[in-house]
């Protein structure tokens, strides 16, 4: 299978530090890499990958302010769809705007919805309902309005994270700075319980956090540290008491809440949203109504075990666990759309569909071959465009090379083979009165077309 990954460009992928969306999908694309999965990744050009990296913005536009977000968006999605073709499928992790150009394309796109930033764009969700495949992060985040092929649960690097055996000494806030969030909530949960509160996270509403939290910060019982790199977030969340979590708003998914259970840390959070589908109220955490209850709740952390948390996010919350339920929903489209124009071998293009000719583009992966076969009623010419190919001519066995060319006389039995470690690429240029595909007589054939 050759999938085409489309990341957001607000953040690196994988994100130097913020970027929950560019964290998942760098997980998945090298999980999927190690598969043996090929595929080809499109985000900022300074991103990392061991798949293939296709790139149009220079750098992350949140980190370059000169950069228009909207052209760049626009660049980057047409990217990916004008190079459809290329691909078995396309996974889209970037929101609703590459939804727009999935009907100009035969390519079958897979959407992961991180998350619904507003009702006002639901109306592109629902216009491509039917047309491509949603997949939702948790089940509390799916529209009634929408149909979904599965929800799948982002999941985590475990081995970046270390079970940590002691109790801890601060209360920990880490998250955005925003209303959303609850940061100013966190600070009344800790002063109520008495403890420190360390807040990390970027500060994503700069009014807030001017009104509501730095007021409040005097570095030793209320200290703020700044966005932390994934090494320090180790032990950030590691060393904590509890983390907590006091969200206003329908949260689709909590990476940090994972991430603390990962450590051993577990979670105080308001009972919205997706919580109730990660926390097991006792076991990793509990879930709380109210401030005051979060402040009552961190009185009992220690009847919590830090070992079960653990356990929690490895059975619930690996990246390994992630990256087979995708490839389980990669199977069901695939299937769903099976393509007149994709081969187990390789696939075609028709550049050309005429009375009396018919021109592909034809693409074979590398140590792949077509069946040994025949036409009854056209012949055919091929230039090699890139790569090499062993062609069979009926006894005849020849080696092409970029710029070559061979005939294949109406009744020759021929096979084209792909001996190198990069696609072979070659322009076929059909004559006679008929190009149908069942004008092919197959006499031997790697994948059972007999």
């Amino acid at each position: 299978m050759r999938l085409a990954m489309l990341s957001p460009i607000a953040w690196r992928t994988p994100p130097r530090h913020y970027g929950p969306w560019e964290r998942v999908v760098s997980l998945l694309t090298e999980g999927l890499v190690a598969r043996g999965v090929d595929v080809t990744l499109f985000a900022t050009a300074d991103s990392k990958t061991k798949g293939k990296l296709h790139s149009i913005v220079p750098r992350p536009y949140e980190e370059d302010k000169t950069l228009d977000a909207k052209v760049w968006e626009c660049l980057h999605a047409s990217e990916v769809f004008e190079n459809a073709a290329e691909f078995d499928l396309i996974h889209n992790h970037y929101d609703f705007l590459p939804l727009t150009y999935s009907g100009l394309v035969d390519t079958p796109v897979v959407t992961t919805i991180h998350g619904f930033s507003s009702p006002k764009i639901l109306p592109v969700y629902k216009k491509y309902n039917e047309k491509t495949h949603y997949v939702s992060i948790s089940d509390s985040d799916r529209s009634p309005e929408l149909d979904y092929i599965a929800t799948v649960y982002h999941g985590i690097d475990l081995e970046s994270f270390t079970l940590n055996g002691g109790t801890g000494e601060y209360l920990l806030f880490f998250g955005r700075i925003h209303p959303d969030k609850g940061a100013r909530e966190a600070i009344e949960i800790a002063k109520m319980a008495e403890m420190k509160l360390i807040i990390a996270g970027i500060i994503q509403d700069e009014r807030y956090f001017e009104t509501e939290i730095a007021p409040q910060l005097d570095g030793n019982r209320v200290k703020y540290v700044g966005s932390v790199e994934p090494v320090l977030r180790n032990s950030l969340l590691g060393e904590a008491y509890a983390l907590l979590h006091p969200i206003r708003f329908e949260e689709p998914f909590g990476l940090s809440v994972v991430e603390s259970n990962a450590c051993g840390t577990p979670v105080i959070a308001f009972q919205r949203g997706s919580m109730p589908e990660i926390i097991q109220d006792g076991v990793n955490g509990f879930l709380v109504s109210d401030v005051s209850e979060a402040a009552e709740a961190v009185k009992r952390i220690a009847t919590v075990s830090r070992k079960a948390c653990r356990k929690v996010t490895e059975e619930r919350f690996s990246k390994d666990r992630m990256v087979e339920e995708y490839l389980q929903v990669y199977a069901q489209v695939l299937d769903k759309t099976k393509r007149e124009d994709h081969r187990p071998w390789g696939y075609y293009q028709v550049l050309s569909d005429l009375p009396d000719h018919k021109v592909k583009r034809i693409v074979v992966y590398p140590g792949k071959r077509l069946s040994l076969q025949r036409h009854r009623r056209r012949c055919e010419h091929w230039t090699i465009v890139s790569g090499a190919a062993l062609v069979t001519r009926d006894s005849e066995h020849m080696f092409l090379k970029e710029g070559e060319s061979v005939d294949i006389t109406l009744g020759a039995i021929h096979r084209v083979f792909n001996p190198g470690e990069q696609e072979l690429v070659f322009i076929e240029v059909q004559m006679g009165d008929y190009f149908g595909e069942d004008d092919i007589e197959r006499l031997e054939d790697d994948f059972g077309r007999v």
